[in-house]
């Protein structure tokens, strides 16, 4: 009796500690949208059958939600199709690495690449480099990101993955790998796309993860000789299909431009992209719905769900020329994954003060701080923003954790924080009501 008394309780434990480590469950329309389009459709890569499916997704939810005039507008792009990826040391010391393509990288030959690696401990010292120093080599370009709250240590660092390649390639590098551009300390290896002038040699091009970063650097320090096996079948594709999704809540006077808000469909392939960015999806659409809730608002609030943001913004740049006639009247985006917003900046004419200080005042109660930064929106608004100098509010997101997860198979729908991923709702929607009930006009800075 006495055993089959301690058998239960030990079942009841069981039970109890798998309930309470099940991951946050979140409702309302912000957490429904990430939750089924990352069960639904999961990873969206520019240009693949998944993004299609994701558009033909995206077009019944909003029709579902209530908008109006929804539609799809397809544009070809330069795509990267992933294949076989594995990286090793080959001496002095056999490892193993865990390794993935950059975006944009072309495939090593057949049976893959070996060849002496050259380690360079940032950007800068590989751009010192000789020309033609690296014939024949492979280039390791190390970069540690560390985390803060702004997300600003990706501008700099992230320069590895974007220009080192490249750079690599000018000094007659056949291929080159980097630290991942990320702040966890995990095996997981972060993804994205590198960049090669037009004319220029492209490379093979990887990251790997930050432990493997750290076994390379040690190596290196022997001073021995180091040499590299890469296989890395990706490729860039032409000519493949994408587009945005577009729709509006119609305001009531239609004769006022509209209020642009925007995130981006597509994700990189290796998780099923909830924070970067089906997230910035559900928080910019349930914002506008609530906006509506105490009545329609003023001015229409147009939803741009942009395609391929990953491989270098051609759905903000398609957007931009296909409504180069429609005036708009302010544009926001949300591309910082879901955790709390904590900073609002601004980029308003000055004579639109008094609007300022209304959303100023609208957010002082949820402690959100005005900054001190001229706002710019994001990828997916800047083409339009800058070709009709538009108003523009960034809604500032903690990013103290965003970068472990970037571009990771760890983005994933356990990672958002129901709790968290509401607060950006309120504070959107909060900002919404005002702004799209400004009757005059609204307008940016311009330069």
């Amino acid at each position: 009796m006495r055993n089959t008394v301690r058998a239960a309780a030990l079942s009841a434990l069981l039970v109890s500690t798998a309930v309470s480590a099940a991951p946050p469950q979140g409702s309302g329309t912000a957490w429904d949208i990430v939750a089924d389009l990352t069960t639904e459709i999961g990873q969206r890569l520019d240009g693949s059958p998944r993004e299609a499916a994701a558009r033909d997704w995206a077009v019944q939810r909003l029709n579902a939600l209530g908008f109006k005039n929804v539609h799809i507008e397809t544009f070809p792009i330069v795509g990267f199709v992933r294949g076989a990826e594995t990286a090793q040391l080959t001496g002095p010391y056999p490892q193993q690495l865990h390794i993935t393509a950059l975006g944009n990288s072309v495939p090593t030959p057949k049976g893959g690449l070996t060849a002496e690696m050259v380690y360079f401990p940032s950007l800068d010292a590989l751009k010192a480099a000789p020309a033609g120093s690296l014939n024949g080599k492979i280039a390791f370009i190390d970069n540690q990101m560390l985390p803060n709250q702004d997300g600003s240590g990706y501008g700099p660092y992230g320069n590895a993955r974007r220009q080192g390649p490249a750079v690599a390639a000018s000094k007659g590098a056949v291929g080159a790998v980097i630290r991942s551009a990320g702040t966890d300390h995990n095996r997981d290896p972060h993804t994205g796309g590198t960049n090669f002038p037009a004319g220029g040699q492209a490379i093979p091009s990887g990251a790997v993860s930050a432990p493997d970063a750290d076994l390379i650097a040690r190596i290196a320090a022997k001073g021995k000789p180091v040499t590299m096996q890469l296989v890395l079948e990706g490729h860039p594709q032409a000519n493949m299909p994408s587009g945005n999704v577009i729709a509006d809540l119609p305001g009531r006077d239609l004769s006022l431009p509209p209020v642009l808000v925007a995130c981006h469909l597509d994700s990189w392939d290796l998780g099923t992209g909830a924070i970067d960015n089906a997230a910035g999806c559900g928080i910019v659409t349930a914002a506008a719905l609530r906006a509506q809730q105490d009545g329609r608002p003023l001015r229409t609030i147009r939803v741009l769900w942009a395609g391929s943001e990953e491989l270098g913004g051609f759905g903000g740049e398609a957007y931009a020329k296909a409504h180069a006639n429609e005036p708009h009247a302010l544009a926001m985006e949300s591309d910082f994954g879901a955790d709390r917003v904590w900073r609002v900046d601004f980029n308003l004419a000055p004579a639109n003060k008094p609007l300022r200080d209304k959303v100023a005042a609208a957010l002082a109660p949820m402690g959100i701080v005005v900054g001190e930064r001229k706002a710019g929106g994001g990828t997916d608004v800047e083409p339009v923003i800058a070709a009709q100098k538009l108003a523009v509010i960034d809604l500032n997101q903690d990013g103290t954790r965003y970068f472990d997860l970037h571009h990771t198979p760890d983005d994933t729908l356990d990672k958002v924080d129901p709790v968290q991923l509401e607060q950006n709702v309120a504070v959107w929607a909060a900002v919404l009501t005002v702004v799209a009930n400004e009757p005059g006009a609204i307008a940016g800075q311009g330069e």
